[in-house]
């Protein structure tokens, strides 16, 4: 048996990388009516450095406060619990003014306990039901930050099993002593859908990425999950520990 979980990085209330996304999850959800969802919501999202990814400019004035935006939330708080989990991916995401993806790569142990609180603020504000789950927003994270999850409530890690040669991507083995971290192996297209015993695919919400949960991706993800239905369970995050 399989099992099986979808997660969806950025969904947020920005125009590009916003609820549409959740389309995809219901016509998903009504072929296959068990299908777990883990949706990663930065808190502020704020896309601070001028980029072009598809002819489209992707930065935002200000943060995205999610209590700037009631109906986002209310569309959250009202989904589904048997199929829609929410998991924290950072305050801003990135490091304003400097990277739009980056927000624990470099951060202190001090520092990563504030943010850590901010986000638990935001959600105590908003009444998102926000596990204890974080994914860092491109996966980087510095080991203090790992740490300061650890020592701050956050159950559940979910990182990516690469270390990248020029240094970017490494935890330095602080991942190891965390007791909980659910690594991904399929990020379609540049990691095909492939069956694993814990299998976790990761989509998302940003329309300018090539991983967006677009019509194509998702009948890729039909077509995948039907040719093992009789031996798929799907999962939640913390059934993947």
């Amino acid at each position: 048996m399989y099992l099986v979980n979808i997660s969806i990085d950025d969904v947020s209330p920005h125009a590009q990388s916003s609820t549409k996304v959740l389309d995809k999850c219901y016509e998903l959800i009504d072929v296959f009516p068990s299908i777990k969802f883990t949706l990663f919501i930065p808190c502020a999202y704020w896309r601070t450095v001028y980029g072009n990814f598809s002819q489209r400019l992707t930065n935002t004035e200000e943060p995205l406060l999610l209590n700037n935006f009631p109906d986002f939330c209310d569309e959250i708080i009202k989904l589904n619990p048997e199929n829609f989990e929410i998991g924290f991916h950072g305050y801003f995401h990135g490091i304003p003014k400097k990277s739009n993806n980056d927000e624990f790569k470099y951060l202190s142990y001090d520092d990563a306990t504030a943010i850590i609180g901010a986000m638990r603020e935001m959600a105590e504000v908003t009444k998102i039901p926000f596990k204890n789950i974080l994914r860092p927003p491109a996966w980087r994270m510095s080991p203090d930050s790992i740490k300061a999850c650890a020592d701050n409530g956050i159950e559940i890690l979910a990182l990516s099993p690469d270390k990248y040669s020029d240094g970017s991507l490494d935890y330095k083995g602080e991942d190891k002593k965390f007791k909980n971290v659910v690594y991904y192996n399929c990020c379609p297209p540049s990691k095909e859908l492939k069956f694993y015993d814990k299998t976790e695919i990761v989509y998302h919400a940003c329309e300018w990425d090539s991983n967006f949960l677009n019509e194509k991706l998702k009948d890729d993800l039909v077509k995948f999950l039907d040719s093992k239905k009789e031996n798929i369970k799907f999962a939640f995050m913390k059934d993947l520990l």
